[in-house]
């Protein structure tokens, strides 16, 4: 096994146990660890595994040691993807939450106008 494939596997494992670490101590959820543990496993067997990185590289022209990094690039940038997704819907829930809050505000005030003065006066 050579430098390159000793680093990558390193790093997949690194990755692996860092996730679910994050997932044991409650900071990552699990559905979101999910495409970090895919990445790591499949980081993880190219790095052992040399039958995928060969036809790879023959499929694609790329040089064999550096098939393994662009897989993990491939992976990382569907994460982001995913993760841009993930954010994209919580700002817009977070918004419509935001015009729902203010419009239940409004509601309060018109029907208890003397509350609204008194929340106004307090520091």
């Amino acid at each position: 096994m050579n430098r390159q494939m000793i680093f990558g596997l390193s790093a997949a494992v690194i990755i692996l146990l860092t996730v679910l670490e994050l997932v044991r101590r409650r900071r990552l959820r699990e559905e979101y660890s999910l495409l970090w543990i895919v990445t790591a496993v499949t980081l993880i067997l190219l790095s052992v595994w040399d039958a995928p990185l060969d036809l790879i590289a023959e499929l694609t022209g790329i040089f064999r040691p550096t098939v393994l990094f662009v897989v993990a690039v491939a992976f990382f940038l569907v994460i982001l993807l995913y993760y841009s997704t993930v954010l994209t819907r919580l700002a817009d829930q977070n918004k419509q939450l935001a015009q729902e809050m203010a419009l239940l505000r409004q509601e309060i005030e018109r029907l208890h106008p003397d509350t609204s003065a008194a929340d106004d006066e307090t520091p």
